[in-house]
Protein backbone atom coordinates (compact mmCIF):
# COMPACT_ATOMS: atom_id res chain seq x y z
CA UNK A 1 0.00 0.00 0.00
CA UNK A 2 1.13 3.59 -0.94
CA UNK A 3 -0.52 6.13 0.14
CA UNK A 4 0.40 9.87 1.29
CA UNK A 5 -0.92 9.14 4.63
CA UNK A 6 0.65 8.99 8.39
CA UNK A 7 -1.58 6.74 9.76
CA UNK A 8 -4.81 4.88 8.81
CA UNK A 9 -5.80 5.80 12.32
CA UNK A 10 -5.65 9.84 11.64
CA UNK A 11 -6.42 9.93 7.89
CA UNK A 12 -9.91 11.85 7.95
CA UNK A 13 -9.12 13.97 10.87
CA UNK A 14 -6.06 15.29 9.12
CA UNK A 15 -7.48 14.97 5.52
CA UNK A 16 -10.94 17.50 6.82
CA UNK A 17 -8.31 19.64 9.15
CA UNK A 18 -6.27 20.34 5.55
CA UNK A 19 -9.85 21.52 4.08
CA UNK A 20 -10.80 24.14 6.66
CA UNK A 21 -7.49 25.44 6.52
CA UNK A 22 -7.19 25.52 2.86
CA UNK A 23 -10.80 26.95 2.65
CA UNK A 24 -11.71 28.79 5.94
CA UNK A 25 -13.24 31.56 4.03
CA UNK A 26 -16.09 28.82 3.18
CA UNK A 27 -15.97 25.95 5.64
CA UNK A 28 -15.61 25.45 9.26
CA UNK A 29 -14.42 22.41 10.75
CA UNK A 30 -15.61 20.42 13.98
CA UNK A 31 -13.58 18.24 15.91
CA UNK A 32 -15.33 15.21 18.62
CA UNK A 33 -17.35 14.62 16.87
CA UNK A 34 -16.57 15.65 13.05
CA UNK A 35 -18.43 17.29 10.98
CA UNK A 36 -17.97 20.46 8.29
CA UNK A 37 -20.09 23.69 8.79
CA UNK A 38 -20.68 26.71 6.31
CA UNK A 39 -18.22 29.64 7.87
CA UNK A 40 -21.38 31.85 8.37
CA UNK A 41 -23.47 29.12 10.00
CA UNK A 42 -25.71 28.79 10.84
CA UNK A 43 -28.06 31.04 8.47
CA UNK A 44 -30.88 32.37 9.80
CA UNK A 45 -34.52 31.68 8.39
CA UNK A 46 -33.24 29.26 5.65
CA UNK A 47 -33.62 25.67 5.22
CA UNK A 48 -30.63 24.12 6.03
CA UNK A 49 -29.08 20.83 3.85
CA UNK A 50 -27.29 18.12 5.90
CA UNK A 51 -25.63 15.38 4.37
CA UNK A 52 -22.56 13.03 5.10
CA UNK A 53 -21.35 9.51 4.14
CA UNK A 54 -18.25 7.37 4.85
CA UNK A 55 -14.80 9.18 3.88
CA UNK A 56 -13.07 8.21 0.84
CA UNK A 57 -15.31 9.75 -1.52
CA UNK A 58 -14.17 13.40 -1.64
CA UNK A 59 -14.96 15.81 -2.50
CA UNK A 60 -18.37 14.59 -1.74
CA UNK A 61 -19.76 15.43 1.22
CA UNK A 62 -17.21 18.07 2.73
CA UNK A 63 -16.25 19.91 -0.20
CA UNK A 64 -19.67 20.56 -1.19
CA UNK A 65 -20.20 22.42 2.01
CA UNK A 66 -21.11 26.19 1.32
CA UNK A 67 -23.63 28.80 0.07
CA UNK A 68 -26.25 27.60 -2.77
CA UNK A 69 -25.46 23.85 -1.86
CA UNK A 70 -25.37 22.12 1.74
CA UNK A 71 -24.69 23.60 5.41
CA UNK A 72 -23.02 20.87 6.97
CA UNK A 73 -21.52 17.33 5.94
CA UNK A 74 -20.56 14.53 8.94
CA UNK A 75 -17.69 12.56 7.73
CA UNK A 76 -17.52 8.70 8.82
CA UNK A 77 -14.18 7.13 8.87
CA UNK A 78 -12.97 5.38 5.51
CA UNK A 79 -16.50 3.57 3.63
CA UNK A 80 -17.96 3.74 6.91
CA UNK A 81 -21.64 5.55 8.02
CA UNK A 82 -20.98 8.48 10.53
CA UNK A 83 -22.23 8.53 13.67
CA UNK A 84 -25.79 9.69 15.11
CA UNK A 85 -24.10 12.38 17.26
CA UNK A 86 -22.07 13.69 14.10
CA UNK A 87 -25.29 14.24 12.55
CA UNK A 88 -26.61 15.47 15.65
CA UNK A 89 -24.18 18.17 16.14
CA UNK A 90 -24.40 19.13 12.88
CA UNK A 91 -28.01 19.80 12.44
CA UNK A 92 -27.72 21.93 15.57
CA UNK A 93 -24.81 23.67 14.53
CA UNK A 94 -26.66 24.33 11.07
CA UNK A 95 -30.26 25.27 12.54
CA UNK A 96 -31.70 28.40 11.48
CA UNK A 97 -34.94 28.53 12.67
CA UNK A 98 -36.58 27.36 9.74
CA UNK A 99 -35.72 22.88 9.90
CA UNK A 100 -33.08 20.95 8.57
CA UNK A 101 -33.38 18.87 5.43
CA UNK A 102 -30.96 15.44 5.56
CA UNK A 103 -30.00 14.27 2.72
CA UNK A 104 -28.88 10.23 2.83
CA UNK A 105 -27.78 7.77 0.18
CA UNK A 106 -29.11 4.51 0.73
CA UNK A 107 -26.95 2.70 2.69
CA UNK A 108 -27.94 0.71 5.69
CA UNK A 109 -25.91 2.32 8.30
CA UNK A 110 -26.29 6.21 6.90
CA UNK A 111 -29.97 5.76 7.21
CA UNK A 112 -30.11 3.63 10.51
CA UNK A 113 -27.95 6.83 12.14
CA UNK A 114 -29.01 9.48 10.31
CA UNK A 115 -32.75 8.64 11.46
CA UNK A 116 -30.92 8.40 15.12
CA UNK A 117 -29.08 11.84 14.47
CA UNK A 118 -33.14 13.36 13.26
CA UNK A 119 -34.38 11.40 16.40
CA UNK A 120 -32.13 13.50 18.48
CA UNK A 121 -32.72 16.87 17.25
CA UNK A 122 -36.67 16.45 17.00
CA UNK A 123 -36.26 15.79 20.79
CA UNK A 124 -34.52 19.09 21.00
CA UNK A 125 -37.38 20.79 19.27
CA UNK A 126 -35.70 20.83 15.74
CA UNK A 127 -38.07 20.52 12.47
CA UNK A 128 -35.79 17.87 10.67
CA UNK A 129 -36.80 15.92 7.01
CA UNK A 130 -35.27 12.93 5.51
CA UNK A 131 -34.89 11.63 2.15
CA UNK A 132 -32.81 8.64 0.79
CA UNK A 133 -31.13 8.86 -2.77
CA UNK A 134 -31.44 5.68 -4.23
CA UNK A 135 -30.79 6.03 -8.29
CA UNK A 136 -28.15 3.46 -8.74
CA UNK A 137 -29.72 1.19 -11.56
CA UNK A 138 -27.31 -1.40 -11.11
CA UNK A 139 -28.65 -3.74 -8.75
CA UNK A 140 -31.68 -3.59 -6.62
CA UNK A 141 -29.63 -4.54 -3.63
CA UNK A 142 -26.03 -5.07 -2.31
CA UNK A 143 -23.83 -5.63 0.95
CA UNK A 144 -24.52 -2.44 1.83
CA UNK A 145 -28.04 -1.49 1.03
CA UNK A 146 -31.78 -2.36 1.46
CA UNK A 147 -32.70 -1.76 -2.78
CA UNK A 148 -30.52 0.66 -5.02
CA UNK A 149 -27.22 2.26 -3.87
CA UNK A 150 -27.48 6.35 -3.48
CA UNK A 151 -24.50 7.46 -6.23
CA UNK A 152 -24.39 10.29 -8.25
CA UNK A 153 -27.51 11.92 -7.99
CA UNK A 154 -26.62 13.11 -4.49
CA UNK A 155 -23.88 15.27 -6.16
CA UNK A 156 -26.87 17.08 -8.36
CA UNK A 157 -29.48 16.82 -5.51
CA UNK A 158 -27.57 18.56 -2.86
CA UNK A 159 -26.63 20.96 -5.60
CA UNK A 160 -30.56 21.83 -6.49
CA UNK A 161 -31.97 21.50 -3.02
CA UNK A 162 -29.14 23.68 -1.86
CA UNK A 163 -30.21 26.62 -4.30
CA UNK A 164 -33.95 25.75 -3.28
CA UNK A 165 -33.06 26.46 0.12
CA UNK A 166 -31.09 29.53 0.02
CA UNK A 167 -34.19 31.62 -2.05
CA UNK A 168 -36.08 30.98 1.24
CA UNK A 169 -38.10 28.18 0.22
CA UNK A 170 -40.04 26.07 2.93
CA UNK A 171 -38.23 22.91 4.39
CA UNK A 172 -41.49 20.94 3.11
CA UNK A 173 -41.12 22.51 0.12
CA UNK A 174 -37.31 21.36 -0.30
CA UNK A 175 -37.83 17.97 0.38
CA UNK A 176 -40.60 17.32 -2.15
CA UNK A 177 -38.25 18.75 -4.55
CA UNK A 178 -35.06 16.16 -3.08
CA UNK A 179 -37.94 13.84 -3.78
CA UNK A 180 -38.23 15.09 -7.37
CA UNK A 181 -34.57 15.55 -8.22
CA UNK A 182 -34.21 11.56 -6.82
CA UNK A 183 -36.70 10.14 -8.99
CA UNK A 184 -35.55 11.63 -12.21
CA UNK A 185 -32.39 11.05 -11.38
CA UNK A 186 -30.18 7.36 -12.30
CA UNK A 187 -26.77 6.51 -12.57
CA UNK A 188 -23.94 3.23 -13.08
CA UNK A 189 -20.85 2.98 -12.42
CA UNK A 190 -18.24 0.31 -13.46
CA UNK A 191 -14.47 -0.36 -12.55
CA UNK A 192 -11.47 -1.07 -13.88
CA UNK A 193 -9.22 -1.64 -10.56
CA UNK A 194 -9.82 -1.88 -6.90
CA UNK A 195 -9.30 0.48 -4.35
CA UNK A 196 -7.28 0.20 -1.06
CA UNK A 197 -9.02 1.38 2.55
CA UNK A 198 -6.35 2.71 4.11
CA UNK A 199 -6.79 0.95 7.56
CA UNK A 200 -7.30 -2.60 5.62
CA UNK A 201 -4.13 -2.11 3.74
CA UNK A 202 -4.82 -4.46 0.76
CA UNK A 203 -7.40 -3.95 -2.15
CA UNK A 204 -10.85 -4.70 -1.57
CA UNK A 205 -10.92 -6.79 -4.32
CA UNK A 206 -9.24 -8.63 -7.14
CA UNK A 207 -9.85 -7.55 -10.76
CA UNK A 208 -7.38 -9.03 -12.81
CA UNK A 209 -5.07 -6.51 -15.89
CA UNK A 210 -8.07 -7.61 -18.87
CA UNK A 211 -11.17 -8.04 -16.89
CA UNK A 212 -13.35 -4.70 -15.62
CA UNK A 213 -16.64 -4.56 -13.37
CA UNK A 214 -20.27 -2.99 -14.61
CA UNK A 215 -22.21 -1.80 -11.85
CA UNK A 216 -19.83 -1.70 -9.25
CA UNK A 217 -20.94 0.11 -5.82
CA UNK A 218 -18.76 3.54 -4.45
CA UNK A 219 -17.44 1.20 -1.84
CA UNK A 220 -16.25 -1.73 -4.10
CA UNK A 221 -19.37 -3.73 -3.62
CA UNK A 222 -19.97 -5.94 -6.70
CA UNK A 223 -21.59 -4.78 -9.83
CA UNK A 224 -24.11 -7.02 -12.64
CA UNK A 225 -21.06 -8.28 -14.16
CA UNK A 226 -17.79 -8.95 -14.33
CA UNK A 227 -16.23 -9.10 -17.90
CA UNK A 228 -13.47 -8.75 -20.27
CA UNK A 229 -12.03 -5.18 -20.96
CA UNK A 230 -13.71 -3.06 -23.53
CA UNK A 231 -13.16 0.20 -25.46
CA UNK A 232 -14.39 3.29 -23.96
CA UNK A 233 -17.45 3.31 -26.34
CA UNK A 234 -18.41 -0.02 -25.63
CA UNK A 235 -18.55 0.75 -21.88
CA UNK A 236 -20.22 3.54 -22.01
CA UNK A 237 -23.37 2.36 -24.34
CA UNK A 238 -22.93 -0.70 -21.25
CA UNK A 239 -23.59 2.11 -18.77
CA UNK A 240 -26.05 4.91 -20.40
CA UNK A 241 -28.14 2.03 -22.03
CA UNK A 242 -29.49 0.32 -18.62
CA UNK A 243 -29.89 4.17 -17.44
CA UNK A 244 -31.93 5.50 -20.21
CA UNK A 245 -34.19 2.54 -20.22
CA UNK A 246 -34.64 2.39 -16.81
CA UNK A 247 -36.67 6.02 -16.18
CA UNK A 248 -37.16 5.74 -18.94
CA UNK A 249 -36.00 8.75 -20.79
CA UNK A 250 -37.19 9.63 -24.34
CA UNK A 251 -36.75 11.62 -27.17
CA UNK A 252 -37.87 15.28 -26.60
CA UNK A 253 -36.89 14.94 -22.54
CA UNK A 254 -34.04 17.71 -21.83
CA UNK A 255 -31.00 16.35 -19.18
CA UNK A 256 -28.22 16.84 -17.16
CA UNK A 257 -25.30 14.30 -18.30
CA UNK A 258 -23.13 13.98 -15.45
CA UNK A 259 -20.15 11.78 -16.36
CA UNK A 260 -17.56 11.19 -12.71
CA UNK A 261 -14.49 9.70 -12.25
CA UNK A 262 -14.19 7.14 -9.40
CA UNK A 263 -10.77 8.67 -8.28
CA UNK A 264 -8.19 7.37 -9.87
CA UNK A 265 -9.33 8.02 -13.88
CA UNK A 266 -8.25 10.98 -15.37
CA UNK A 267 -10.04 13.88 -17.33
CA UNK A 268 -8.48 13.13 -20.56
CA UNK A 269 -10.38 9.80 -20.32
CA UNK A 270 -14.34 10.99 -18.45
CA UNK A 271 -14.15 13.48 -21.48
CA UNK A 272 -14.32 10.46 -24.24
CA UNK A 273 -16.58 8.95 -22.19
CA UNK A 274 -18.72 12.40 -22.33
CA UNK A 275 -18.28 12.36 -26.19
CA UNK A 276 -19.84 9.22 -26.22
CA UNK A 277 -22.48 9.43 -24.09
CA UNK A 278 -23.58 12.85 -25.44
CA UNK A 279 -23.82 11.10 -28.68
CA UNK A 280 -26.30 8.55 -27.72
CA UNK A 281 -28.54 10.64 -26.48
CA UNK A 282 -28.30 12.80 -28.86
CA UNK A 283 -28.81 10.22 -31.49
CA UNK A 284 -32.41 9.02 -29.42
CA UNK A 285 -33.89 12.44 -29.23
CA UNK A 286 -32.61 13.50 -25.91
CA UNK A 287 -31.21 16.78 -25.49
CA UNK A 288 -28.65 17.06 -23.16
CA UNK A 289 -28.71 20.49 -21.60
CA UNK A 290 -26.46 20.75 -19.23
CA UNK A 291 -23.51 18.94 -17.81
CA UNK A 292 -20.85 18.32 -15.21
CA UNK A 293 -18.02 16.27 -15.72
CA UNK A 294 -14.94 15.35 -12.88
CA UNK A 295 -14.16 13.70 -9.46
CA UNK A 296 -17.34 14.85 -7.04
CA UNK A 297 -18.43 11.23 -5.81
CA UNK A 298 -15.09 9.13 -5.99
CA UNK A 299 -13.72 5.59 -4.62
CA UNK A 300 -10.35 6.58 -3.50
CA UNK A 301 -8.17 5.70 -6.35
CA UNK A 302 -10.14 3.48 -7.81
CA UNK A 303 -9.53 3.45 -11.83
CA UNK A 304 -13.34 3.47 -13.38
CA UNK A 305 -16.12 6.21 -13.98
CA UNK A 306 -20.03 6.45 -13.62
CA UNK A 307 -22.60 7.79 -15.72
CA UNK A 308 -25.67 9.74 -14.23
CA UNK A 309 -28.41 11.21 -15.98
CA UNK A 310 -31.40 14.10 -14.60
CA UNK A 311 -34.17 14.75 -16.86
CA UNK A 312 -34.46 18.56 -16.14
CA UNK A 313 -37.63 20.83 -16.41
CA UNK A 314 -37.15 24.47 -16.13
CA UNK A 315 -37.15 24.69 -12.25
CA UNK A 316 -34.70 22.06 -11.99
CA UNK A 317 -32.85 23.99 -14.30
CA UNK A 318 -33.13 27.32 -12.92
CA UNK A 319 -31.90 25.96 -9.55
CA UNK A 320 -28.65 24.13 -11.21
CA UNK A 321 -27.83 27.24 -13.00
CA UNK A 322 -28.45 29.33 -9.38
CA UNK A 323 -25.01 30.61 -7.77
CA UNK A 324 -23.16 28.13 -5.92
CA UNK A 325 -20.09 28.31 -3.65
CA UNK A 326 -18.31 25.69 -2.54
CA UNK A 327 -14.58 24.13 -2.27
CA UNK A 328 -15.27 21.85 -5.01
CA UNK A 329 -18.45 23.39 -7.07
CA UNK A 330 -18.89 27.06 -7.84
CA UNK A 331 -19.59 29.26 -10.49
CA UNK A 332 -22.74 32.35 -10.79
CA UNK A 333 -20.87 34.21 -8.08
Amino acid sequence: MKKLINSPENVVLESISGLGAAFSDLIKVHTNPNFITRADAPVKNKVALVSGGGSGHEPMHGGLVGRGMLDAACPGAVFTSPTPDQMFEATKAVNGGKGVLHIVKNYTGDVMNFEMGADLARAEGIDVEAVVIDDDVAVKDSLYTAGRRGVGTTVLTEKICGAAAESGQSLKDVAALCHKVNANGRSMGMALTSCTVPHVGKPTFDLPEDEMEIGIGIHGEPGRTRTKLKSADEITEMLLTPIVEDLPFKAGHEVLLFVNSMGGTPLLELFVVYRKAHEMLTKSGIKVTRSLVGPYITSLEMAGASITVLKLDDELTKLWDAPVLTPALRWGV
